[in-house]
Protein backbone atom coordinates (compact mmCIF):
# COMPACT_ATOMS: atom_id res chain seq x y z
CA UNK A 1 0.00 0.00 0.00
CA UNK A 2 0.88 3.42 -1.02
CA UNK A 3 2.02 5.67 1.99
CA UNK A 4 -0.88 8.12 2.51
CA UNK A 5 -1.19 11.38 0.93
CA UNK A 6 -1.10 13.00 4.33
CA UNK A 7 -1.18 12.05 8.14
CA UNK A 8 -4.09 13.05 10.34
CA UNK A 9 -2.91 14.12 14.27
CA UNK A 10 -5.62 13.05 16.65
CA UNK A 11 -4.53 13.81 20.80
CA UNK A 12 -6.81 11.97 23.51
CA UNK A 13 -6.82 11.68 27.46
CA UNK A 14 -8.53 9.79 28.77
CA UNK A 15 -8.17 10.27 32.69
CA UNK A 16 -7.73 13.49 32.41
CA UNK A 17 -9.86 14.52 35.89
CA UNK A 18 -11.94 13.37 39.18
CA UNK A 19 -14.81 14.29 38.58
CA UNK A 20 -17.71 12.46 39.53
CA UNK A 21 -21.47 13.29 38.27
CA UNK A 22 -23.68 14.51 41.30
CA UNK A 23 -26.25 11.57 40.42
CA UNK A 24 -23.55 9.25 41.27
CA UNK A 25 -21.67 11.08 44.64
CA UNK A 26 -23.83 8.10 47.23
CA UNK A 27 -21.44 5.66 45.33
CA UNK A 28 -18.22 7.72 46.27
CA UNK A 29 -18.70 7.91 50.26
CA UNK A 30 -15.75 7.32 51.79
CA UNK A 31 -14.09 7.00 48.71
CA UNK A 32 -13.24 10.54 48.72
CA UNK A 33 -9.63 11.05 49.35
CA UNK A 34 -8.88 8.10 46.94
CA UNK A 35 -10.61 10.77 43.99
CA UNK A 36 -7.71 12.94 44.82
CA UNK A 37 -4.81 10.09 44.19
CA UNK A 38 -3.28 8.67 41.22
CA UNK A 39 -6.28 6.31 41.11
CA UNK A 40 -8.58 9.34 40.64
CA UNK A 41 -6.86 10.76 37.55
CA UNK A 42 -3.63 10.87 35.81
CA UNK A 43 -2.28 14.29 37.35
CA UNK A 44 -0.75 16.66 34.81
CA UNK A 45 -1.86 14.90 31.40
CA UNK A 46 -4.55 16.70 30.57
CA UNK A 47 -2.43 19.77 30.15
CA UNK A 48 0.19 17.81 28.09
CA UNK A 49 -3.25 17.06 26.15
CA UNK A 50 -3.80 20.36 25.30
CA UNK A 51 -0.47 21.62 24.62
CA UNK A 52 0.43 18.84 22.21
CA UNK A 53 -2.74 19.00 20.22
CA UNK A 54 -1.89 23.09 20.10
CA UNK A 55 1.27 22.49 18.69
CA UNK A 56 0.12 19.88 16.30
CA UNK A 57 -3.07 21.73 15.07
CA UNK A 58 -4.79 18.30 16.10
CA UNK A 59 -8.56 17.62 17.45
CA UNK A 60 -8.69 16.96 21.51
CA UNK A 61 -10.44 14.37 22.89
CA UNK A 62 -10.89 14.44 26.41
CA UNK A 63 -12.78 13.15 29.74
CA UNK A 64 -12.49 15.06 33.24
CA UNK A 65 -14.41 12.06 34.41
CA UNK A 66 -12.55 10.10 36.97
CA UNK A 67 -11.52 6.61 36.07
CA UNK A 68 -12.89 5.45 39.55
CA UNK A 69 -16.48 5.93 37.70
CA UNK A 70 -15.45 3.84 34.30
CA UNK A 71 -12.31 3.45 32.85
CA UNK A 72 -12.35 4.81 29.45
CA UNK A 73 -9.01 3.06 28.73
CA UNK A 74 -10.28 -0.27 29.14
CA UNK A 75 -11.73 -2.98 27.01
CA UNK A 76 -15.39 -3.33 28.60
CA UNK A 77 -15.04 -6.91 29.84
CA UNK A 78 -12.13 -5.92 31.51
CA UNK A 79 -12.46 -6.72 35.15
CA UNK A 80 -11.30 -3.05 36.66
CA UNK A 81 -13.39 -0.95 33.79
CA UNK A 82 -15.24 -0.45 37.28
CA UNK A 83 -13.81 0.58 40.66
CA UNK A 84 -14.56 -0.98 43.82
CA UNK A 85 -17.34 2.05 44.61
CA UNK A 86 -19.01 1.37 41.43
CA UNK A 87 -18.37 -2.10 40.89
CA UNK A 88 -21.11 -3.26 43.26
CA UNK A 89 -23.65 -0.56 42.38
CA UNK A 90 -26.79 -1.99 40.65
CA UNK A 91 -26.45 -3.36 37.22
CA UNK A 92 -28.88 -0.83 35.67
CA UNK A 93 -26.32 1.92 37.21
CA UNK A 94 -23.05 0.76 35.79
CA UNK A 95 -25.65 0.38 32.35
CA UNK A 96 -26.02 3.82 32.53
CA UNK A 97 -22.59 5.20 33.60
CA UNK A 98 -21.89 2.81 30.46
CA UNK A 99 -24.45 4.08 28.10
CA UNK A 100 -23.78 7.76 29.44
CA UNK A 101 -19.80 8.35 29.60
CA UNK A 102 -18.10 5.35 28.00
CA UNK A 103 -19.54 4.80 24.89
CA UNK A 104 -20.29 8.31 23.92
CA UNK A 105 -15.88 9.18 24.78
CA UNK A 106 -15.04 5.63 22.50
CA UNK A 107 -17.52 6.02 19.87
CA UNK A 108 -16.52 9.79 19.12
CA UNK A 109 -12.88 9.08 18.95
CA UNK A 110 -13.72 6.04 17.08
CA UNK A 111 -15.43 7.78 14.71
CA UNK A 112 -13.63 10.85 14.24
CA UNK A 113 -10.53 8.07 13.07
CA UNK A 114 -12.60 6.25 10.91
CA UNK A 115 -13.55 9.68 9.08
CA UNK A 116 -9.90 10.54 8.41
CA UNK A 117 -8.66 7.31 7.41
CA UNK A 118 -11.56 6.95 4.68
CA UNK A 119 -10.48 10.14 3.49
CA UNK A 120 -7.19 8.65 2.76
CA UNK A 121 -5.17 9.66 5.81
CA UNK A 122 -3.01 7.81 8.10
CA UNK A 123 -4.01 8.75 11.46
CA UNK A 124 -1.35 9.29 14.30
CA UNK A 125 -2.80 9.26 17.75
CA UNK A 126 -1.39 9.87 20.77
CA UNK A 127 -2.76 9.27 24.10
CA UNK A 128 -1.59 11.36 27.02
CA UNK A 129 -1.10 9.69 30.43
CA UNK A 130 0.72 10.54 33.58
CA UNK A 131 2.31 7.40 36.56
CA UNK A 132 3.27 7.75 39.72
CA UNK A 133 6.97 7.43 40.57
CA UNK A 134 6.14 4.33 42.77
CA UNK A 135 3.76 1.20 42.94
CA UNK A 136 3.39 -1.14 45.28
CA UNK A 137 6.98 -0.34 46.94
CA UNK A 138 8.38 -0.64 43.86
CA UNK A 139 10.01 2.87 42.30
CA UNK A 140 9.26 3.50 38.49
CA UNK A 141 12.62 3.60 36.59
CA UNK A 142 11.76 5.88 34.27
CA UNK A 143 10.82 9.61 33.50
CA UNK A 144 8.56 9.25 30.26
CA UNK A 145 7.18 5.93 28.53
CA UNK A 146 6.21 5.92 25.24
CA UNK A 147 4.04 2.19 24.39
CA UNK A 148 3.52 0.75 21.34
CA UNK A 149 2.77 -2.24 19.81
CA UNK A 150 6.38 -3.59 18.36
CA UNK A 151 5.12 -5.96 15.55
CA UNK A 152 3.75 -2.58 14.28
CA UNK A 153 6.95 -1.13 12.71
CA UNK A 154 5.61 2.22 12.25
CA UNK A 155 4.84 2.50 15.47
CA UNK A 156 7.85 1.18 16.88
CA UNK A 157 10.03 3.70 14.29
CA UNK A 158 7.87 6.75 15.68
CA UNK A 159 8.57 6.04 19.02
CA UNK A 160 12.56 5.32 18.75
CA UNK A 161 12.66 8.92 16.77
CA UNK A 162 10.43 10.85 19.27
CA UNK A 163 12.96 9.25 21.88
CA UNK A 164 16.51 9.57 20.08
CA UNK A 165 14.88 13.08 19.88
CA UNK A 166 14.14 13.66 23.54
CA UNK A 167 17.96 11.91 24.28
CA UNK A 168 19.16 14.78 21.90
CA UNK A 169 17.71 17.61 24.03
CA UNK A 170 17.13 16.18 27.74
CA UNK A 171 19.94 14.04 28.36
CA UNK A 172 18.77 14.12 32.66
CA UNK A 173 15.92 12.03 31.29
CA UNK A 174 15.42 8.16 31.24
CA UNK A 175 12.77 7.83 28.45
CA UNK A 176 11.53 4.05 28.22
CA UNK A 177 10.27 1.93 25.42
CA UNK A 178 7.16 0.04 26.51
CA UNK A 179 7.36 1.24 30.14
CA UNK A 180 5.74 1.20 32.94
CA UNK A 181 3.13 -0.95 31.02
CA UNK A 182 3.16 -2.81 27.69
CA UNK A 183 1.85 -1.08 24.70
CA UNK A 184 0.09 -4.20 23.94
CA UNK A 185 -1.35 -4.24 27.58
CA UNK A 186 -5.57 -3.87 27.65
CA UNK A 187 -6.16 -0.38 26.46
CA UNK A 188 -7.87 2.01 23.73
CA UNK A 189 -4.87 2.33 21.29
CA UNK A 190 -5.00 -1.60 21.44
CA UNK A 191 -8.86 -1.42 20.54
CA UNK A 192 -7.96 0.72 17.82
CA UNK A 193 -5.12 -1.62 16.25
CA UNK A 194 -7.75 -4.02 15.92
CA UNK A 195 -9.96 -2.10 14.09
CA UNK A 196 -7.53 -0.38 11.18
CA UNK A 197 -4.03 -1.52 9.90
CA UNK A 198 -0.86 -0.18 10.63
CA UNK A 199 -0.87 1.31 7.44
CA UNK A 200 -3.85 3.61 8.76
CA UNK A 201 -3.94 4.15 12.11
CA UNK A 202 -0.41 4.71 14.24
CA UNK A 203 -1.41 4.63 18.35
CA UNK A 204 1.20 5.70 21.19
CA UNK A 205 0.71 6.22 24.83
CA UNK A 206 2.61 9.03 26.46
CA UNK A 207 3.50 8.32 30.07
CA UNK A 208 5.06 11.04 32.16
CA UNK A 209 6.38 10.28 35.57
CA UNK A 210 4.20 12.26 38.11
CA UNK A 211 7.03 13.49 39.73
CA UNK A 212 7.95 16.01 37.50
CA UNK A 213 4.25 17.20 37.47
CA UNK A 214 5.12 18.03 41.39
CA UNK A 215 7.90 20.09 40.81
CA UNK A 216 8.43 23.57 40.02
CA UNK A 217 6.40 24.90 37.36
CA UNK A 218 9.23 26.15 35.62
CA UNK A 219 10.41 22.80 35.57
CA UNK A 220 6.83 21.12 34.65
CA UNK A 221 7.16 23.73 31.31
CA UNK A 222 10.39 22.68 30.21
CA UNK A 223 9.36 19.07 30.73
CA UNK A 224 6.41 19.59 28.65
CA UNK A 225 7.57 21.75 26.04
CA UNK A 226 10.88 19.33 25.61
CA UNK A 227 8.17 16.37 25.59
CA UNK A 228 6.32 17.60 22.59
CA UNK A 229 9.12 19.56 20.93
CA UNK A 230 10.83 16.48 20.33
CA UNK A 231 7.44 14.72 18.94
CA UNK A 232 7.60 17.45 16.31
CA UNK A 233 11.24 16.85 15.78
CA UNK A 234 10.66 12.78 15.34
CA UNK A 235 7.63 13.58 13.04
CA UNK A 236 9.72 15.98 10.58
CA UNK A 237 12.27 13.44 10.30
CA UNK A 238 9.83 10.33 9.52
CA UNK A 239 10.86 9.30 5.51
CA UNK A 240 7.71 8.28 4.60
CA UNK A 241 5.47 11.48 5.74
CA UNK A 242 5.24 14.72 3.84
CA UNK A 243 6.73 17.61 5.83
CA UNK A 244 4.64 19.21 8.27
CA UNK A 245 2.70 22.89 8.14
CA UNK A 246 5.18 23.49 11.28
CA UNK A 247 8.21 23.10 12.64
CA UNK A 248 9.60 22.76 16.26
CA UNK A 249 11.38 25.76 17.63
CA UNK A 250 14.37 25.70 19.42
CA UNK A 251 13.68 25.46 23.46
CA UNK A 252 16.04 25.41 25.92
CA UNK A 253 17.51 22.09 26.91
CA UNK A 254 16.10 20.32 29.88
CA UNK A 255 17.73 19.86 33.13
CA UNK A 256 15.62 17.73 35.35
CA UNK A 257 15.19 19.40 38.89
CA UNK A 258 15.79 18.01 42.52
CA UNK A 259 13.18 15.35 42.68
CA UNK A 260 10.69 15.98 45.95
CA UNK A 261 9.51 12.98 48.18
CA UNK A 262 6.65 11.48 46.67
CA UNK A 263 5.27 8.41 47.99
CA UNK A 264 1.90 8.74 46.27
CA UNK A 265 1.09 5.43 43.67
CA UNK A 266 -0.44 5.37 40.73
CA UNK A 267 -1.12 2.99 37.78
Amino acid sequence: MAPPASDFFFVTCEHGGNRIPSRYHDFFRGHEELLRTHRGYDLGAIRVAREMAKALSAPLLVSTISRLLIDLNRSPSHPQLYSEATRAAPEDIRREIFRRYYRPYRTKAETQIAQAVASGMRVIHISCHSFTPELNGEVRNADLGLLYDPSRREEAALCQRWRTALRSSAQALKIRLNYPYTGTADGFTVYLRRRFTGNEYLGIELEINQKHVRQSPAHWHRLRETVITALQDALVQAPEALAPSWRSSGHTAFRAAPTPSNRERNT
